[in-house]
């Protein structure tokens, strides 16, 4: 028994498929319902393009009359305002649908009942695939949902399905057809949907929680974001019939491949665990890690997102925040010591000058005052007395230099009010007269030469 060819059973497909779009555009040149109904529906775009325009404009002015509205409202308001032409041809088009089947013959109006149903079919996918996030997935649904539908509405999804379930790859008992990818897609993004939805509110959930420190909140985000997932394509694969024990093997040859070319990034991953398992470093942490100082944002499955003073984002690999010297300056508390360097002349008091350092930290603001600042001398340099000055803050995330620079403009002004001098290196030259008789003997700088 010979098996059918599946390029010969798709171009019969086609070639009816072919004659039909032939006989129907015949049967719409000739006078006739068929042709009546055309005209009807040519109406019904007209109007409901007319109405699209002015609903439009009048619920964009409502819109914008109103106050307080959220984002995902206003979303859904321009969602509306793009579908406004195909909902009112839905609706006058199944009005007009209703009434000829009471009035007249059920055959006389019945492609005005499937552009009906498929335009309200259409507009209902259109507002569904809004719940997929992600921009190409969401297209990529629409458009696959508008196809069914589509098909479905025209009777031949059968016949599809016959010839998508005859374009199969068999290896031994595995048998692997375009009907079941297809089909095994759409169900699992169905799940991962569902999954997506759940996940964000038990996110929602477990951040609200306060007695989880923000470390374990990410991780167990992660953790049931994982799961979820995990459990949708399992149970997608299932539900479309796919035995996993056929690609043992294949998937374990691809998993030893994967192993050593994603090597990087599973240490990214194993790091990332191991961070929030430790609770080294968390969102909202201040830390320096090289020439990079800023705080930590979010922490991804892959990297930590670092926010710098002037606004520089810095995506850092988890594995380099492990091996790594991190300087984390709110690790077991956000208190941060602070020390700036200065030096006065030797003929200003050191009581005074310490006193004065002092009083003139404690009055900056930020500067903690039940952590007193306290003000050392640290040497005798060439030209000044060496002084260190220590203070506390509790605010890292607002910054250490603009702190420091407060700090100094404090002690220039209580010391210009004070009469205390910062001096600046100064150097005496001596000429002996022996250089001196050396260089008029060499004729340098009294413009004579020697021949």
């Amino acid at each position: 028994m010979m098996t059918p060819d599946p390029f010969a059973h798709f171009l019969e497909s086609i070639q009816a498929l072919i004659a039909g779009g032939i006989g129907l555009a015949e049967s719409l040149m000739q006078p006739g319902w068929r042709q009546y109904q055309m005209f009807i529906l040519l109406g019904l775009a007209l109007i409901s393009w007319g109405l699209h325009h002015a609903t439009g404009n009048w619920l964009q002015n409502w819109v914008r009359s109103r106050e307080g509205w959220s984002k995902w409202q206003l979303r859904m308001v321009v969602q509306v305002k793009r579908r406004l032409g195909l909902m009112w041809f839905a609706l006058l088009a199944g009005t007009v649908y209703l009434v000829m089947q009471n009035i007249t013959w059920p055959s006389r109006s019945y492609l005005i009942g499937i552009f009906a149903t498929l335009v309200a079919v259409w507009v209902c996918i259109a507002f569904a695939a809004r719940l997929v996030r992600n921009r190409p997935m969401r297209r990529l649904v629409t458009w696959g949902l508008w196809i069914y539908a589509t098909l479905y509405a025209l009777n031949v999804v059968d016949d599809v399905s016959a010839f998508l379930d005859s374009v199969a790859l068999s290896i031994g008992d595995f048998r692997l057809s375009l009907l079941t990818v297809i089909t095994a897609l759409v169900v699992i993004g169905l799940f991962f949907s569902v999954a997506r939805i759940i996940s964000q509110t038990s996110a929602a959930t477990i951040r609200k929680n306060e007695d989880i420190s923000p470390s374990m909140q990410v991780l167990a985000v992660k953790g049931v974001q994982l799961t979820l997932y995990g459990i949708a394509f399992f149970m997608g694969v299932k539900a479309v019939g796919i035995d996993l024990t056929g690609l043992a093997v294949l998937s374990g040859a691809i998993g030893v491949g994967l192993g050593f070319g994603l090597q990087k990034v599973v240490s990214n991953l194993v790091s990332g665990i191991i961070i929030l398992i430790d609770k080294s470093i968390k969102p909202g942490d201040v830390i320096s890690l090289g020439d990079t100082f800023g705080w930590i944002q979010t922490l991804g499955a892959r990297y930590a997102s670092v926010v710098t003073r002037d606004g520089k984002e810095y995506l850092i690999p988890n594995e380099d925040l492990i091996t790594g010297q991190v300087v984390n300056w709110s690790h077991s508390n956000d208190f941060v010591r602070l020390d700036i360097y200065f030096g006065t002349a030797y003929g200003d008091d050191p009581h005074v000058v310490r006193k004065l350092a002092v009083e003139a930290a404690s009055g900056v603001e930020r500067v903690l005052s039940f952590k007193a600042p306290v003000c050392h001398i640290v040497g005798f340099g060439d030209s000044s007395v060496d002084y260190i000055l220590r203070f506390w803050i509790k605010d890292p995330t607002g910054g250490l230099t603009n702190i420091r620079g407060n700090v100094y403009l404090a002690l220039w002004d209580a010391f210009k009010e004070h009469g205390i001098s910062i001096p600046f290196p100064q150097r005496e030259v001596k000429v002996l007269d022996d250089s001196k008789l050396a260089l008029s003997r060499a004729g340098v700088g009294t413009g004579s030469t020697q021949e």
